[in-house]
């Protein structure tokens, strides 16, 4: 790998030394690339500041003005407040920061301060921050270029001034090294109409105007994608023609009987996606597709249909679920469709006994059985397929991209991969969690299903929805009740499963069976009681998100959902899918006490029942640190520039350019793809570990 001039270390850039060296690696800056990417988190533009003289008691503005003088005030009650008058040419005004004293060190008389609050009345005009920037220090400019003034993410450790100040004295001789660096080619930057690399910087640095600052960022967006992009296009390129593929091959000797005996139609959804596999099971090409849709869509039957082409050419298929239980679910349903069709079903899991498990390991390693359904046992030792020719792997968030990946070295011709998703998230978070697959989605639902009616109400109706849950009881039904602790808390004042167990089955409902379920609980105790639940042994389930992705239970029909702000829509849309599964109306209750944000969020999820509707609500509202979820390593997040709501045009055109570049140049050895390369592995290492490239 070359060296690039921005790979120098931070503290011998001017203006920093050992000492800052130790306060700028705490912000992760080690060196002069690291600065570089330490781009504004704000941008004040001074054209629409107001003039201090203009400045009315109730008005939300930003202001600038030179501090004339400056204090400590104490007061009554023992609360130091730092106070700072500024002008301008048009007039003063009093500038208070209740309870931060430590400003009297950092700030001095004659440095320009931009402000950022509202003007209240208090022995005079006062205006209290949110926000302030020092823009000049003591008469001096420190950097923010024209009328854009840059406010950097900053720490105790390292004040705002000393970032604009070692910016000021570096940038020049950075941008020269960016220029150096330049990775893109020319033929892609013009087609994206996007600038150089250099230019991009020096517009996030030190902008004429927020729309160049808007265009720098489209282009660090585009790079971040772009890279993410180029290792999900290797890895993509590793599971699917590093190796040849089956090519099966369709007879219709059991897919056209599967077809005439189900009890319903497919949608056109269904059709569609059963379609695309098909066409990729039936190439020479390793399919690797992600079939994604909302509860209740309809995937399990398009993985059967996928696992029926893969018998008729005589091909084992194994489906993999998270739990014993799901994956006795799925084994009941293949076998009831399957069975007819002269089809034998087995099933491994961890709790077969040691004969059970030899005849099924057996049935297995001979072929005998071509449809296999199993757990995490499915890629333990011993286990040996006769010729596995697909791969479906349920609910694949429960499974890393390497547990994914062994089930694959079982055979020595690798399968297709098929991976279902009961999560909706929007087609552009999709594609950036997982452009490594091809991606169907099933966006209709089936007809008839009859939508579950969701409700919000305060903690005071609680009563009044108790009395409604004895009642569902009486007619037979079941209900959920879900917390989001397992056990009470000293540090957050909420209900917890355990707590609200025992006081429901002992003051709620007496008469009625409570069970409880939480993740803390051994394997066989979460087992237990979830069969008891499906048995219709138990009344109300007490529990806890563990039942988020579950079993199919028809009777139940409640879903109660406590402290709902705080759940994310999607996990609130899966709690919501474990009703509704049988002919009786049912109902999903949220009880919460939320705040003006919280309203706006669960009020979306209670008008609509959309996943993919709820998935892009969620998106927008909570953004998309969050639903990356493991994917972030460390204090690196997986998007730092790309918004994937803004920049869905970006991450399109990032993918097609990537897997150009790939198909190309699979390793990225040609001379004009050099830095590429040697940007890739300094900066993405660790998603190339993770996918296993590289």
């Amino acid at each position: 790998m070359s060296y690039s001039q921005l790979d120098r270390p931070v503290q011998f850039l001017k203006g920093v030394g050992p000492k800052r060296a130790d306060a700028f690696r705490s912000l992760g800056i080690t060196t002069a690339r690291d600065l570089l990417y330490h781009v504004p988190r704000r941008y004040d533009d001074a054209s629409t500041v107001e003039p201090i003289g203009n400045l009315d008691v109730g008005m939300d503005v930003s202001a600038m003005g030179r501090v004339r003088s400056k204090g400590v005030i104490p007061t009554r009650r023992g609360l130091r407040i730092f106070q700072a008058v500024i002008e301008d040419d048009s007039g003063m005004i009093t500038v208070a920061w209740p309870g931060q004293p430590w400003l009297d060190r950092k700030l001095r008389e004659g440095d320009t301060l931009l402000v950022t609050g509202k003007v209240r009345f208090f022995h005079g005009r006062q205006l209290q921050p949110r926000e302030f920037t020092i823009v000049a220090r003591g008469g001096e400019s420190v950097g923010g270029g024209g009328k854009i003034f840059v406010t950097y993410p900053a720490s105790e450790d390292l004040a705002q001034w000393v970032l604009r100040e070692v910016f000021d004295k570096n940038l020049d001789e950075m941008l020269k090294w960016a220029s150096d660096d330049e990775y893109m080619s020319q033929e892609v930057l013009t087609k994206q109409s996007l600038p150089p690399l250099a230019q991009a910087f020096a517009w996030m640095h030190r902008p004429d105007s927020i729309y160049d600052a808007e265009r720098g960022r489209r282009r660090l967006a585009f790079d971040e994608l772009f890279f993410l992009q180029l290792v999900q296009a290797q890895a993509r390129r590793r599971a699917t023609e590093l190796e040849p593929g089956i090519v099966h091959e369709r007879t219709n000797e059991l897919v056209r009987p599967l077809h005439e005996a189900l009890p319903f139609a497919l949608t056109d959804a269904q059709a569609t996606a059963l379609r695309e596999i098909y066409a990729d099971m039936q190439s020479d090409r390793r399919m690797n597709r992600l079939l994604q849709g909302d509860v209740g869509s309809g995937k399990t039957a398009v993985a059967i249909f996928a696992m029926v082409l893969a018998a008729e050419g005589g091909r084992q298929a194994a489906l993999m679920a998270p739990t014993e239980i799901l994956a006795e679910q799925h084994a009941r349903t293949l076998g009831s469709l399957l069975g007819p069709l002269g089809l034998e079903v087995v099933l491994l899991t961890g709790s077969l006994s040691a004969a059970d498990r030899r005849a099924v390991l057996g049935a297995i390693e001979s072929g005998q059985s071509l449809i296999v359904v199993g757990t995490h046992a499915l890629i333990q030792e011993g286990v040996t397929f006769a010729k596995l020719g697909l791969v479906v792997v349920d609910e694949q968030h429960r499974f890393g991209v390497k547990q994914r990946m062994a089930l694959l070295e079982r055979a020595d011709i690798r399968p297709d991969v098929l991976v279902m998703s009961a999560t909706p998230i929007p087609r552009s978070l999709a594609m950036a969690l997982y452009g490594d697959l091809d991606l169907s989605i099933l966006d209709e639902m089936p007809p008839g299903r009859t939508p579950v009616k969701t409700v919000l109400r305060s903690p005071d109706r609680r009563d009044a929805v108790y009395t409604f849950v004895r009642a569902q009881i009486e007619e037979g039904r079941q209900v959920y009740v879900v917390y989001p602790l397992v056990a009470e808390s000293e540090k957050v004042d909420l209900l917890s499963a355990t707590e609200e167990h025992a006081r429901l089955a002992a003051e709620v409902f007496p008469e009625a069976r409570v069970g409880l379920l939480h993740g803390q609980l051994p394997s066989e105790e979460k087992d237990t009681m979830m069969r008891a639940f499906l048995a219709g042994d138990v009344d109300v389930l007490v529990a806890t998100t563990v039942i988020e992705v579950g079993i199919d239970v028809a009777n139940a029909s409640v879903m109660i959902v406590e402290h709902a702000e705080r759940f994310g829509l999607s996990q609130l849309h899966q709690l919501r899918g474990r009703v509704g599964r049988g002919a009786a109306e049912s109902h999903c209750i949220l009880i919460a006490e939320p705040g003006e944000d919280a309203l706006e969020r669960l009020k979306v999820f209670t008008e609509s029942t959309d996943g993919f509707e709820i998935a892009r609500a969620d998106l927008r509202i909570r953004g998309q640190g969050d639903l990356f979820g493991s994917q972030q390593h460390g204090k690196d997040p997986v998007l730092r520039f790309a918004d994937l709501m803004a920049d869905e045009d970006l991450l399109v055109d990032a993918q097609r350019e990537a897997r150009l570049m790939i198909s190309a140049d699979p390793d990225l050895e040609r001379p004009e793809h050099q830095q590429v390369r040697d940007h890739l592995v300094a900066r993405y290492h660790h998603r190339l570990a993770m996918y296993g490239v590289g």
